[in-house]
């Protein structure tokens, strides 16, 4: 990167994202209300709503759906927080991502193909595929 990143405002950035990872709903929805982009993305572009959903907590991802944060928001690898979650086996991320709109074929590999590829055959009939 040719500019230089303010070390405060860097700081900031990584104590956010660890609140995904820690599945802070509240200090979340507080940061994302006072003004931080609810599609804040890491240097691999994970979201925060990624974030939370990888490390299983529903409730962050919840909130920041609510707070208009992209359910299908790929990151840099063409991963969707929906296919973690199947990946990862969180079902209660799952039904949260797809309340707040999360498309089951978005994303490389998809949540359906995520889902073929471990036999979570009540997966595929949630998410209405053969």
């Amino acid at each position: 990167m040719s500019e230089d990143l303010d070390p405060e405002v860097v700081e900031l950035a990584s104590k956010i994202f660890e609140l995904a990872r820690q599945g802070d709903a509240e200090a979340l929805a507080a940061y994302v209300d006072a003004g931080v982009p609810a599609n804040l993305t890491n240097d691999r572009g994970d979201s925060l709503v990624m974030l939370a959903a990888y490390h299983g907590h529903a409730e962050a991802v919840a909130a920041l759906l609510a707070r208009g944060a992209e359910a299908d928001r790929a990151n840099d690898r063409g991963q969707t927080p929906l296919a973690g979650a199947v990946f990862k086996g969180e079902d209660a991320v799952i039904k949260a991502l797809l309340a707040g709109g999360a498309d089951p074929s978005a994303g490389t590999p998809s949540a359906v193909d995520t889902a073929r590829m471990f036999g979570k055959a009540e997966l595929l009939a949630l998410f209405g595929a053969n």
